[in-house]
């Protein structure tokens, strides 16, 4: 393999190795095939040809700073700058012009746009900066939808505890009685909602299964407009590496909210695209907001693009790449706004009642130092208003957008963010990424004090 080659498969590693934790919050660590955990109703089951020694590169690269540390560091840095900074602490109007300086400049460095928003009780400031495609001259606006990816998770998350109040089951519910075979006998709903199921998070072994070239970052990009169903997730959760016992760590997955969409399906008897409709998005207004399963964009939307530095060909366009990869783990595409508006409804009460609401914010992963704060399909950060205060929500990305949403525990303030342009080979082969969202998020956080 010559220089430029494993250059190139050495930044395609740690895209595949690091593109599904990043769609959310953490990294998973594998473990050996033989380690892998089985139940009887898994442990016959043929698994695929494809092992973990055929894909060393692809499964071996332990990641950088996660999207959820981006968050946590901004959160801190603005808690840091509101206590120095009297002014700024006791303000009464979020100064727009500062915050526009700040999307511009996030542009310049090589985003190719972003929309964001504060909202802080009745006064509201958004803005975009930018273009909705890489090639075009339209420009981003507010209002403009794009895809959230694991913001969808605390969506699925409101689904199953609507489920848990109705009594259709329990945290404790085993997987095994729902679907039976899928995942070994002793995992939870629970783990499930917190990653702590120990499940892999599947999406680059499906990827590198269809590949021939872990080398190509043509490939990469081409096999994402194949179709992935559920029963490729399930054949993924039999031949990954899972990254430990169930219930031992945090460990991100998002096979594991694959599985938990498959399960509203079979008890409800309905889509998630339409449980999705009408018990999350219509309860909490979010008009703009959709569950595609098909590829393509339409009307004002952000559209995806992957830089890939000189390892690759530069940028690729994403247009082409089929949701279903992501399914109920990442799947839904909303706006700035009806972020802002989920994250309200769902602490506010608009989608489960008080006291189920504060078991989801309530952490599992407090004693693990590498893992975020993550509580059932939400983590928290620290408010840089309160003391001792938190912030609550999730993070997403795809392979082409990120995306931050975050809410006070009253649903008075809430900060939302949506990028495209994303740099798929940093820190595989540069030192620094084309631009650092984190200087944003800590000034929108200041503005919501």
């Amino acid at each position: 393999m010559d220089r430029t080659t494993r250059r190139a498969a050495l930044a395609l590693s740690a895209t595949l190795a690091l593109a599904a934790p990043l769609v959310a919050a953490g990294s998973a660590h594998a473990v050996s095939t033989a380690d892998r955990p089985t139940s009887s109703a898994t442990a016959d089951r043929p698994t695929s040809s494809l092992a973990a020694a055929d894909l060393p590169e692809l499964l071996a690269a332990d990641g950088p700073d996660t999207l959820s540390d981006v968050v946590r560091d901004a959160a801190r840095d603005a808690r840091r700058d509101v206590a120095t900074n009297r002014a700024l602490a006791q303000g009464t109007k979020i100064p727009g012009a500062e915050l526009d300086a700040a999307l511009d400049a996030l542009v310049a460095d090589g985003a190719i746009a972003v929309t964001a928003r504060v909202e802080k009780g009745a006064r509201t400031w958004s803005g975009a900066a930018g273009t909705r495609e890489r090639t075009g001259d339209a420009p981003a606006r507010s209002r403009d939808r794009f895809r959230v990816a694991s913001n969808t998770k605390p969506m699925i998350a409101s689904l199953v505890m609507q489920e848990v109040e109705k009594g259709t089951w329990t945290l404790d519910t085993p997987v095994e009685e729902v679907l039976p075979g899928v995942m070994p006998a002793d995992v939870t709903i629970e783990q499930l909602l917190s990653h702590r199921s120990g499940a892999p998070t599947a999406t680059d072994w499906i990827l590198a299964s269809r590949m021939t070239d872990p080398s190509s970052f043509d490939e990469y990009f081409a096999v994402m407009d194949q179709e992935v169903t559920t029963a490729d997730y399930v054949e993924a959760l039999q031949s990954a590496p899972w990254a430990g016992e169930p219930g031992a760590r945090y460990s991100y997955s998002n096979a594991g909210y694959v599985v938990l969409g498959m399960m509203l399906e079979e008890v409800t008897g309905r889509r998630v695209e339409n449980l999705l409709q009408y018990r999350v998005f219509a309860p909490a207004g979010m008009w703009q907001s959709a569950y595609p399963d098909d590829p393509g964009v339409y009307g004002p939307f952000l559209h995806e693009s992957a830089h890939t530095g000189p390892a690759g060909a530069g940028w690729y366009d994403l247009d082409h790449w089929d949701p279903s990869l992501f399914g109920a783990s990442g799947a839904v595409t909303s706006t700035t706004e009806d972020l802002a508006d989920f994250t309200e409804a769902l602490v506010t009460g608009r989608l489960v009642d008080a006291e189920t609401t504060a078991d989801m914010l309530e952490p599992r992963t407090v004693d693990q130092a590498d893992a975020p704060e993550y509580g059932l399909g939400v983590y928290r950060v620290p408010d840089p208003c309160v003391p001792g205060g938190w912030l609550y929500g999730h993070d997403g990305a795809t392979y082409g957008t990120m995306s931050i949403n975050l809410t006070s525990p009253d649903g008075e303030r809430q900060v939302s963010i949506g990028i495209t342009g994303r740099d798929l080979v940093y820190p595989a082969l540069t030192d620094e990424p084309l631009y650092d969202p984190g200087a944003l998020l800590t000034l929108m956080m200041q503005e919501t004090c």
